[in-house]
């Protein structure tokens, strides 16, 4: 699961630009999935069997997307004008390196100098409008030969392991669950599956809300990443959760109110096998299950999420002791759903 996630880490998947991503994924479960179908959203959706049919339709979900840039103007002198794509802090990107589009133009944020800068502006984070973009061109025809309007770009892709089992790299959020539903796809499953690997989480679960919709599961089964702040500064009660603390079962968040059933049944399967588990201690965040949960006739969900740093930056960091149990939690309740 670790070079699996690693690969998609330096793959490119903004927010409605999922293409490589999919492309990716789609080449490793196509052998092991009985029926696979890309609809109209770009969610790629595969459906594989088990063990035993279950009398509720499963869906397991994960989304391909990421925050990103993208490219919104072009000035004389060929620096470029973006927004962001997605929730990102504007204090994470100044000075960071991006690539934009599919040729992968290299390019640095820019802000005014700090010599240039009033006594005012040094006690402020730069705005967004301030920011520019710099493609190491000197017009605007020559950075147009290179980009266009609506190019979409994403961080530095540097992956790195370090200290004693961290991860640090882009889009752990939610690349943890890709990478932990192929390794699902490609196992032995306890019972018959469908898997929504979605688009367009970070602008609103829109991707989900579609696919939902057209599997019309009974149980949702989200596998992602989720924010912890066990920083410097932030004291226990507001850390929401912890690296090292193991996999994240929530009960709720700012966008579901998870099945109490589910929740239960799952942390006793973890307490059971020996698994290290904490939840949420700060309602926060929200993930897919917010449309799945709300679609057709309603349906029954749960998370597995992993505990990512600085989630939505250039440096995400994880522990890997906490997302890599993550598949193996993911079939301990599929068993305990399929014996009901």
């Amino acid at each position: 699961m670790l070079d699996t996630l690693k690969t998609l880490c330096y793959l490119s998947g903004v927010s409605g630009n999922e293409d490589e991503v999919r492309d990716y994924i789609l080449e490793r479960i196509m052998p092991y999935s009985d029926r696979i179908v890309t609809d109209s959203m770009g969610n790629l959706i595969a459906e594989k069997k088990g063990k035993k049919s279950c009398a509720k339709k499963i869906l397991i979900c994960a989304h391909m997307d990421e925050v990103g840039l993208i490219i919104t103007g072009i000035d004389d002198d060929g620096f470029l004008r973006f927004d962001f794509i997605g929730g990102v802090d504007r204090r994470v990107v100044l000075g960071k390196r991006i690539y934009i589009g599919k040729d992968r133009v290299h390019g640095v944020i820019g802000i005014k100098p700090h010599h240039l800068v009033d006594k005012e502006e040094e006690k402020s984070v730069p705005k967004r409008e301030d920011m520019y973009i710099d493609i190491g061109v000197a017009s605007k025809d020559e950075a147009k030969e290179l980009v266009s309007l609506g190019d979409t770009a994403v961080f530095e892709d540097n992956v790195l392991e370090f200290g004693e089992g961290f991860l640090k790299a882009k889009a752990l959020d939610d690349r943890i669950g890709c990478a932990a539903m192929i390794k699902l796809i490609e196992s032995d499953l306890p019972c018959d599956c469908t898997f929504a690997f979605t688009v367009q989480e970070e602008v609103g679960t829109r991707g989900a809300q579609i696919a939902a919709f057209r599997t019309s599961p009974d149980i949702a089964i989200v596998l992602e990443g989720t924010t912890a702040s066990d920083i410097p500064g932030v004291p226990d009660g507001k850390r929401i959760c912890s690296l090292g603390g193991g996999i994240v079962i929530p009960f709720m968040d700012k966008g579901t109110l998870y099945s109490r059933r589910l929740y239960k049944m799952t942390a006793e399967l973890a307490e059971k096998n020996g698994i290290k588990w904490q939840t949420k201690n700060v309602i926060a965040g929200g993930t897919d299950a917010r449309v799945i949960q709300r679609s057709g006739t309603g349906t029954e969900t749960v998370a597995l999420s992993a505990p990512v740093r600085n989630i939505h930056s250039p440096a995400s960091i994880a522990k890997i002791s906490d997302f890599e149990v993550m598949p193996r939690l993911a079939t301990l309740l599929l068993e305990a759903i399929s014996e009901e």
